[in-house]
Protein backbone atom coordinates (compact mmCIF):
# COMPACT_ATOMS: atom_id res chain seq x y z
CA UNK A 1 0.00 0.00 0.00
CA UNK A 2 1.09 3.29 -1.01
CA UNK A 3 2.08 6.15 1.72
CA UNK A 4 -0.37 9.07 1.96
CA UNK A 5 1.06 12.29 1.23
CA UNK A 6 1.61 14.88 4.09
CA UNK A 7 1.09 18.04 3.60
CA UNK A 8 4.01 20.42 2.74
CA UNK A 9 3.05 22.84 5.31
CA UNK A 10 6.13 24.64 6.57
CA UNK A 11 7.48 26.72 9.62
CA UNK A 12 9.89 29.44 9.71
CA UNK A 13 12.23 29.38 13.02
CA UNK A 14 14.08 32.36 14.05
CA UNK A 15 16.65 31.60 16.92
CA UNK A 16 16.34 35.32 19.00
CA UNK A 17 18.47 34.42 22.03
CA UNK A 18 21.83 32.70 22.48
CA UNK A 19 22.23 29.17 23.73
CA UNK A 20 25.32 30.15 25.64
CA UNK A 21 24.43 29.12 29.04
CA UNK A 22 21.78 27.15 28.11
CA UNK A 23 21.94 23.12 28.86
CA UNK A 24 23.54 20.87 26.72
CA UNK A 25 20.48 19.47 25.37
CA UNK A 26 19.02 23.15 24.30
CA UNK A 27 22.50 23.57 22.97
CA UNK A 28 22.16 20.51 20.67
CA UNK A 29 18.69 20.88 19.64
CA UNK A 30 19.63 24.34 18.61
CA UNK A 31 22.80 22.81 16.14
CA UNK A 32 21.02 19.77 15.27
CA UNK A 33 17.93 22.77 13.84
CA UNK A 34 21.19 24.08 11.77
CA UNK A 35 21.38 27.12 12.95
CA UNK A 36 24.63 29.15 13.04
CA UNK A 37 23.73 32.69 14.05
CA UNK A 38 21.44 34.68 16.33
CA UNK A 39 18.35 35.86 14.14
CA UNK A 40 18.98 33.49 11.73
CA UNK A 41 16.04 32.18 10.46
CA UNK A 42 15.06 28.60 8.89
CA UNK A 43 12.16 26.58 7.42
CA UNK A 44 11.71 23.62 8.39
CA UNK A 45 8.34 20.98 7.55
CA UNK A 46 5.99 21.07 10.16
CA UNK A 47 5.60 18.23 11.53
CA UNK A 48 5.88 16.50 14.88
CA UNK A 49 9.69 15.73 15.41
CA UNK A 50 10.28 19.36 14.45
CA UNK A 51 7.55 20.73 17.15
CA UNK A 52 9.01 18.26 19.53
CA UNK A 53 12.81 20.04 19.20
CA UNK A 54 10.73 23.64 19.13
CA UNK A 55 9.33 22.78 22.46
CA UNK A 56 13.02 21.90 24.14
CA UNK A 57 14.29 25.83 22.72
CA UNK A 58 10.14 27.18 22.83
CA UNK A 59 12.38 30.55 24.84
CA UNK A 60 15.17 30.53 22.82
CA UNK A 61 12.99 31.08 19.29
CA UNK A 62 10.29 32.56 17.35
CA UNK A 63 8.00 30.79 14.95
CA UNK A 64 5.78 31.68 12.15
CA UNK A 65 3.41 29.60 10.07
CA UNK A 66 5.21 29.86 6.43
Amino acid sequence: MARKKTTDRKIQITLIHSAIGRSQVQKDTVKALGFKKLYQTIEKPDNPAIRGMIKTIEHLVEVKEA
